[in-house]
């Protein structure tokens, strides 16, 4: 089994300094010394039941927690239990005679990755097989687990979030070891049973686990599929844009948009960051990532060549946000100097795979974040509304637009075909939260339907959770039942987020 490790009653803050709570006790989990792959999980599976049966018994709520990187208090859990789970960050290759007959994909695109694992952790096992992830993040410190728990999204404009790679997810209730996986079986019944589970096989109950926001259980490990490995084309680059840009991306004239400021083909991957004060006259920074086919004589890039640059932009914000004089001069020095202009088409190609598109930073203390997702063909009608909203708001720092395709699972943000993914990402200060609180309002007052990331502030409540994913909400609450029937074995993960979410 897996070893526990009481580090006892302690205050906890999550790895971006916004959330804090007292523990009761903070309990890290590590891998026992089993034969192999499966007698790792059913050790580790079987040792999360008795630490849930214990917390059931003395009514003690308990947060599994991997790199405690969302900056919302969804894992904040007060005279509770938190139990790390970094350790458990093993991964393992399958074969073919471990396939349900009816899997349709091959063993070698199958990665098991247990709940600790990070997304670099998760980015380098691939790699090391030849194999990659679609999508991502801007980051690569969280845990995979936490990533798709609250739905984690890229700019990869032909992907949905990262719980997109997940087909099956192994979950421990007071009660019960589950694997979950679509009613077309993934994993053979015989390889399962060897790792201490019992068998679920339903398409509503393994959307819901896709992305359970914490709420379903304790996962403790994961099946995912992975692509053949490839590399981008990093261009990057401050360019002024007008209103007509927009236009082409709300009607998803990627390629187009491409040609005018990158290169002359269709973008893998396309981001704008843009001052929100005066986002026409003032220069976007632009980040375009073009497919290249894998090449191992690429050497790998230095550290943060390839990275996304947002922490640098986040802390000079700061100064921006205090002060209310020349507010577009003071966050365009800030805007230029963390996303210099240095890597445009007409220099030396910077490439890499995708795993190297990412970047580990040092935690943000007093960070704001917050976003919107609506359907990419409303932007147009909307975007004038959301700048002039949260301008009028205050602002805090920065505007970016991302897009995505329709994300996996029953919560996921990302739930019309085609989405743009709006972020005010920034200091913790009082113009940030006002700003944001002005777009909700205008969204809202003006009709125009939209959901906020499961792990960024979002001012959510029961109500508007149950609005905004109408049958979706309904499906998940009945398949969190099925997994967790007894109110009691429910309330070992609550918490005050969850509970007014409405998902506990």
């Amino acid at each position: 089994m897996a070893r526990i490790v009481n580090l006892g009653q302690q205050v906890w803050t999550n790895y971006h300094q916004t959330a804090e709570c007292n523990l009761k006790g903070r309990i890290e989990l590590v891998n026992g010394d089993e034969e192999n792959g499966r007698a790792h999980l059913k050790g580790v599976a079987e040792t999360v039941l008795e630490l849930l049966r214990e917390a059931r018994q003395y009514q003690i709520p308990v947060r599994p927690i991997g790199a405690g990187w969302s900056p919302s208090p969804i894992n904040v859990v007060e005279d509770g239990w938190l139990v790390e789970t970094l350790r458990l960050n093993r991964t393992y290759k399958l074969s073919a005679e471990n396939l349900h007959a009816d899997c349709d994909v091959d063993a070698e695109s199958l990665l098991l990755v247990q709940a600790g694992a990070t997304v670099d952790e998760v980015y380098e096992s691939a790699e090391e097989i030849g194999r990659s992830l679609r999508t991502g993040g801007a980051s690569n410190g969280q845990s995979f687990a936490g990533a798709c728990a609250t739905g984690t999204h890229g700019s990869v404009w032909q992907a949905g979030g990262i719980q997109d790679h997940v087909r099956a997810v192994q979950l421990v209730t007071p009660d019960r070891i589950l694997w979950i996986e679509p009613e077309k079986g993934v994993l053979s019944d015989a390889f399962i049973a060897q790792t201490g589970s019992e068998i679920i096989r339903d398409d509503r109950i393994f959307a819901a686990a896709q992305l359970h926001v914490g709420a379903m259980g304790f996962v403790t490990a994961m099946l995912i599929e992975t692509d053949p490995i490839y590399m981008v084309q990093n261009i990057q680059k401050a360019a002024r844009i007008k209103r007509e840009h927009i236009d082409w991306l709300c009607r998803g004239e990627f390629k187009r948009f491409s040609c005018e400021f990158g290169l002359h083909e269709e973008p893998y991957f396309q981001q704008l960051i843009m001052n929100p004060f005066d986002p026409f006259d003032k220069k976007s920074l632009l980040r375009f990532l073009y497919k290249r086919p894998y090449d191992p004589g690429i050497p790998p890039p230095p550290p943060g060549d390839m990275g996304a640059g947002y922490d640098a932009l986040t802390l000079l914000g700061k100064a921006m946000a205090e002060s209310d004089l020349f507010k577009a001069e003071i966050l365009q020095l800030a805007m230029e100097q963390a996303y210099p202009d240095n890597r445009n088409v007409d220099d030396p190609p910077a490439i890499a795979t995708w795993g190297h598109t990412t970047e580990e930073h040092a935690p943000i203390a007093s960070l704001f974040n917050g976003s919107v997702t609506l359907d990419r063909s409303k932007l147009s009608e909307a975007f004038d509304l959301i700048i002039d909203s949260f301008r009028r708001g205050g602002g805090g720092t920065v505007v970016t637009l991302r897009f995505v395709r329709k994300a996996k699972g029953l919560l996921a943000p990302a739930h019309w075909p085609d989405n743009v993914v709006i972020d005010f990402d920034g200091p913790n200060v009082e113009s940030s939260h006002q700003g944001y609180k002005k777009v909700v309002e205008a969204l809202d007052d003006a009709g125009i339907a939209f959901t906020r990331h499961w792990g960024k502030t979002n001012n959510l409540d029961e109500h508007r959770v149950m609005r905004d994913y109408e049958q979706n909400f309904a499906d998940w609450k009945w398949a969190q039942a099925q997994v967790m029937p007894d109110a009691a074995d429910r309330q070992v993960f609550a918490n005050d987020e969850l509970v007014k979410l409405g998902l506990i």
